[in-house]
């Protein structure tokens, strides 16, 4: 499941990862380490919300 930043729209696709942070391709979001953020503007895990299909 994708999950979307609720403060610039960027969309963490677990298929892609976040090389810019070390995440492998097919790391779930529910799997990133606490600290992760997001790359575009640094918010918390808790600022993402899922995408709906």
């Amino acid at each position: 499941m994708k999950y979307q930043c609720t403060i610039c729209g960027y969309i963490y696709d677990p298929l892609k990862g976040d090389p810019s942070q070390g995440i492998e391709p097919g790391t779930e979001f529910v799997d990133l380490p606490e600290n992760w953020v997001c790359p575009e503007c640094g918010a918390e895990k808790d600022m993402f919300e899922p995408v709906k299909d």
